[in-house]
Parts: structure tokens; C-alpha cells; sequence
């Protein structure tokens, strides 16, 4: 009975903070409430019996993604106006593609069935806690059976990585750049000058 009040009292506050997260109008908020979400997170993980993933996402989401992105909303001079204005612009774009996606959702779960052997499977991968660690149990899960997957994983986060630097980057005309190739061609009379210097004279 106390296992299901504390999956409800978790499931239910993070719910709501992911819906506060979308909806919460300054951004500062928005993360307090992401913070929130992500320790809700881990307290369902500790439920399921799997400490090391909510070890991690206390750690890594919460100390630093979640940080992170709370010192760049709070460094950075939102134009709120501007972004209300590009909402309006593009929400229809917006609801069209949101109503094309809630179509496939429903379709998808509409055709849903379950296999019969769906719980043995499932139940399959679970060593015994005697036996084997979770992490270690983690460890051989990820990097056996679904290792080409944890890989792919790794490549699209590094790809939207990229995006965002390149999306993000803005050059400025008036800062000074060192160009190697510039130097590099530029010509010996430019770079070195003969000087014929008198006897204990100087130049």
C-alpha cells in the first residue's frame, strides 16, 4: 500500500510539473519546474528497484543539465514580446503538425495488442538481485543486446549538438580573426624588408 501511495504522490507531481514546465510563462520557472520533474523521475526509478539510473539522472540532469540551462536563461536577455510574436506566427503551423501527431497516436494505441509471451520476455531480462548488481546488470544490458542502439543514442545527441552550436553561432564583422592560409600566401616583401645599416651608425 505504501509502494503505490509514493508511485501515485511521484507520478502525479510529475505530471504536473512537466505540464507547468510548457505553460509556466518566465522561463526561470520553467526549469524550477523541469528540476522538479527530473527528481520525481528519480524517485520512480527507486521504486523500480534501479538506483544507479536515478543516481544518474539526479546527477547529470539535475546538477548539470537542468543548472546549466538555468544560469543561460537567467544570463541571457529573453525578448519576451518577440517570442509571443513568433508564437502567433507559426501556431498554426504548430496545431496542424500537433493534430497530425495525436492522429497517429490514437491510431497507434488503437491498434495496440499485447503478445502473449509480451510478460515472460519482459521478465526475462531481470537477473536476480542476488546474482548481479543493477548496475552491473545495466552495464551488460546496454552494452550486449542494445548496444548498436546505446550508439545510435550517442551519435543523434552529438548531431543536435552540432545543430545547436551551428543555429546558435553568430559572427561579428568587427572582431579580428587569425586567418592561417592569409599568412601563410602572403608575400615576402610584406613580411620582410632589407635595411642596409651604416658601420656604428644604427638604423
Amino acid at each position: 500500500m505504501i509502494h503505490a501511495l509514493t508511485f501515485y504522490l511521484f507520478a502525479t507531481v510529475g505530471v504536473v510539473a512537466a505540464l507547468m514546465v510548457v505553460t509556466s510563462r518566465n522561463p526561470v520557472h520553467s526549469v524550477l519546474w523541469l528540476i522538479l520533474a527530473f527528481f520525481n523521475g528519480a524517485g520512480l526509478f527507486v521504486l523500480m528497484g534501479a538506483e544507479f539510473l536515478a543516481m544518474l539522472v539526479v546527477v547529470v540532469y539535475v546538477g548539470a543539465v537542468a543548472v546549466l540551462f538555468l544560469f543561460v536563461v537567467m544570463m541571457l536577455d529573453i525578448n519576451m514580446i518577440g517570442l509571443r510574436e513568433g508564437l502567433l506566427r507559426y501556431l498554426p503551423i504548430g496545431a496542424a503538425i500537433a493534430i497530425v501527431l495525436a492522429v497517429e497516436v490514437i491510431a497507434l494505441f488503437m491498434d495496440w495488442t499485447m503478445a502473449p509471451e509480451a510478460m515472460s520476455l519482459r521478465a526475462a531480462p531481470v537477473p536476480d538481485i542476488a546474482e548481479v548488481t543493477n548496475t552491473e546488470a545495466l552495464g551488460n544490458l546496454i552494452y550486449t543486446r542494445y548496444v548498436y542502439l546505446f550508439q545510435i543514442a550517442g551519435l543523434i545527441l552529438f548531431v543536435a549538438m552540432v545543430g545547436a552550436i551551428v543555429l546558435t553561432l553568430r559572427v561579428n564583422p568587427q572582431v579580428r580573426r587569425q586567418s592561417i592560409a592569409t599568412q601563410i600566401s602572403r608575400p615576402k616583401s610584406e613580411i620582410l624588408a632589407v635595411e642596409k645599416v651604416r658601420s656604428r651608425g644604427g638604423i
